[in-house]
């Protein structure tokens, strides 16, 4: 390496030397502002000149150029590593002088000093050869033709108007040039000097705006091999292929990869987990692929249209050439992926189409296993979110993966079996339900509010399967209907169609599955009695109508009925084989204690789930902590976040609650003012450190002590933790709460 004090106008004037912007750097971002600095700088150092009583003359330095020389022919290239912002933004400059000037000779000598060069390879002999997305702009401002729209050019229009409308002359604006002074780095071209330039890229960049997953990934491949490689794979793979499908998405997608590939779990991508994901990529690669980038590329492509059809609801996806399995597959992936939304299971089923697309061992997956494969995932997930049950498959279903391939013959010859194997063979929390749990909840469960994200999800497939016609359910006129309405008390008709025990009916039943239907009639059948419902479901294209049309009455015992009908079929649309009925499907050897109940603060559906509940304990990171109340938990995963998370605790400690007087946390003098007001303050406010209630701390202990709002129902406080947890970054699996049983 080599660091040399250089003005920008010696940088740019020389003769021999090319510049090529890697294509896959970020594309021109400077605006408006940006130019005004500059220009102001340059203003600045253009009145020091004129000022003759000024002896020491104003420069300005402009930041860090790395450059990493290549030889191209006789000529000698320079990589732009970093700096091609402050590049681009003199040459604008430059061309705007040249465009402004009458002077051909003028002309000639910025062209030739600045803006060209005889023994460049780029297009038009240009010397700065742009990134793929400026390209084209860029060289319509040098050759003078007709400009297009973009940063570029309204970076360049923005300097013509500031140079027209000042009164310095073009030598002015040179020579200010040559007090703009640049920090250039040379990076030693021999590999074994180990200056790579991927590291000091990000070291570069690790003040300013943070770059993503994808942009670490994309310049690691990219830095490492020769301008003229990674324009040819940039242009023709990396951006046509991959960032142009995926978009904002491209992250995400090379996380999920490396999951399936290395059948392990990888923590969600996030801006405080980047540099940390990032490093255990290049791992990955350089292991995998024996640093043979150019064979990760070809091989990553080839899971982008896999990823979009997993990622993105497209009906158009051409999965399979067999019209109506394809239209099968494309609706159970939107079922798993959409409608359930179970992302844990992305590099699953990532591997499971890698299978059906590709093939192991030269055999592919046919359409109908793929179609059995799906189906047994949908049911293994939708009887789990049934019972609120999401722990566990964050962590532990992309340690599947692996057994995709080696157990590719069983999967061919018994693709539901094999499946449900895999799933039912890990530990209790990641349990497949048997019918006998999920018949209990759906007696019990308020379906219409405790299942709303999948209510009508279930309703809609139920109906398929009784139609075997498909429904849009995810159709806004297509609704949940009550058929014993939600407003009762206003309507004398119902208290006489329920008896005299309507109160204990409406209790039970209400937003139970068995007063439950679709029907695209639910805002105009509202309270109406039930004469007039089913005059309107007469007209309904919806099977459920015969529900409802072949009873005389709907008391307590016809929504027995159909709650115990509705079960039925819940079972016959998400069915298990004969022997899973009944069974524990999960391996009684894989845990201790595996009867544990755990559930996260993150947890669909848990504010149902602790209602009447106690803990006992709580496993923050698997540290575990014992816990005999709602107030216990908050205060154990308060405590740990101040000691591992102080910043995220900081966020969480000036955060101002909106829903009641007192702060979520307070300093003992904060209460001692608030107590003044309120004495009922003193026992609604706990100790963090120790649990002690406010009124029973001696006057004199701990000034400095913390004291946490308790006086809340155990759902307020989860919603604390869930908030807590948001700030810190934590995933669902790091805290588990252990019920009582």
């Amino acid at each position: 390496m080599k660091v040399e004090n250089k003005s920008i106008n010696d940088v740019l004037s020389k003769n021999n030397s090319s510049f090529f912007i890697p294509p896959f750097q970020r594309a021109y971002a400077w605006g408006q502002q940006e130019i005004e600095r500059y220009f102001h700088d340059l203003k600045r150092i253009m009145d020091s000149e004129r000022d003759e009583n000024e002896k020491d003359k104003q420069e300005h330095f402009f930041g860090v150029l790395v450059l990493k020389p290549e030889m191209d022919g006789f000529a000698s290239r320079e990589v732009v590593v970093d700096g091609q912002q402050r590049l681009t933004t003199t040459l604008l400059l430059l061309i705007a002088l040249h465009d402004s000037v009458n002077d051909e000779k003028v002309k000639v000598q910025i062209e030739e000093m600045f803006l060209k060069n005889q023994a460049s390879t780029f297009s038009d002999k240009i010397k700065l050869k742009q990134v793929t997305r400026d390209w084209d702009a860029y060289r319509t401002l040098i050759n003078g033709s007709e400009h297009l729209p973009g940063k570029i050019t309204d970076g360049y229009r923005q300097f013509l108007a500031k140079i027209e409308g000042s009164d310095y002359a073009i030598e002015e604006y040179v020579k200010a040039l040559s007090r703009v002074n640049v920090a250039c780095i040379f990076l030693d071209e021999r590999p074994y000097k180990g200056e790579d330039p991927q590291i000091i890229f990000e070291t570069l960049n690790s003040l300013g705006k943070p770059l993503s997953f994808a942009d670490l990934i994309r310049n690691y491949i990219m830095l490492g091999m020769p301008s003229h490689d990674q324009t040819e794979i940039y242009d023709s793979t990396w951006f046509p292929l991959i960032e142009n499908v995926l978009h904002e998405r491209t992250s995400h997608f090379f996380r999920d990869y490396m999951q399936y590939k290395e059948s392990k779990y990888f923590k969600v991508v996030s801006d405080n987990n980047t540099k940390e994901l990032y490093a255990l990529f290049t791992q990955f690669v350089e292991r995998t692929f024996r640093h043979d980038k150019k064979a990760f590329v070809n091989d990553i492509h080839c899971y982008v249209p896999l990823y979009t059809w997993i990622d993105r609801v497209d009906a158009q996806a051409v999965i399979t050439s067999d019209a109506d399995k394809n239209r099968i597959i494309i609706e159970l992936l939107r079922n798993i992926f959409h409608d359930i939304k179970a992302d844990a299971f992305k590099p699953l089923v990532l591997g499971i189409l890698d299978y059906h697309q590709f093939g192991f061992n030269n055999v592919k997956l046919p359409d109908d296993q793929l179609i059995e494969a799906l189906r047994v995932i949908r049911t293994y997930l939708i009887r789990r979110r049934v019972l609120k049950l999401t722990q566990g498959e964050n962590r532990e279903i992309a340690g599947l993966c692996n057994k995709i391939r080696a157990r590719a013959t069983h999967l061919l010859m018994d693709t539901n079996g094999e499946i449900l194997r895999l799933l039912s063979g890990g530990i209790y929390r990641l349990r497949i339900p048997n019918d006998v749990e999920i018949t209990a909840e759906l007696k019990r469960t308020d379906f219409y509010n405790g299942l709303n994200k999948y209510s009508k999800f279930i309703l809609g497939k139920i109906e398929e399967h009784l139609s075997k016609v498909s429904i849009d359910f995810r159709d806004k006129r297509i609704t949940i209907e009550h058929v014993m309405p939600q407003k009762i008390e206003r309507s004398k008709e119902w208290k006489q169609e329920l008896g005299n025990r309507w109160v204990d009916s409406v209790k039970i039943y209400l937003h139970n599955i068995g007063n439950l239907i679709l029907t695209e009639f639910n805002s105009e059948m509202g309270n109406k009695p039930l004469t007039d419902k089913k005059d309107m479901l007469k007209k309904s294209n919806l099977q459920y109508r015969n529900d409802i049309l072949g009873r005389a009455t709907w008391n307590a015992e016809d929504m027995a009925a159909h709650q115990s009908e509705m079960i039925s079929r819940f079972l016959h649309t998400f069915p298990l084989p004969v022997e899973m009925q009944q069974s524990e499907n999960w391996d009684v050897n894989k845990a201790v204690a595996s009867n544990r109940e755990l559930i996260s603060p993150l947890t669909d559906g848990i504010e149902e789930t602790v209602t009447g509940r106690k803990p006992v304990a709580v496993m923050i990171q698997d540290e575990f902590y014992e816990a005999s109340s709602w107030q216990d938990v908050y205060l154990i995963v308060l405590r740990w976040l101040q000691i591992n998370k102080p910043i995220a605790f900081s966020r969480y400690l000036n955060y101002k609650e909106d829903k009641t007087k007192y702060p979520l946390i307070a300093t003992k003098a904060e209460l001692a003012a608030l107590s003044d007001e309120d004495l009922t303050v003193l026992n609604k406010f706990k100790r963090m450190s120790d649990g002690v209630v406010y009124s029973k701390v001696k006057s004199s202990s701990d000034e400095d002590a913390l004291y946490v709002h308790i006086n809340q129902s155990a759902q307020y406080l989860i919603l604390r933790m869930r908030y807590a947890m948001a700030l810190a970054d934590m995933e669902e699996e790091s805290v588990a709460i252990e019920l009582k049983t």
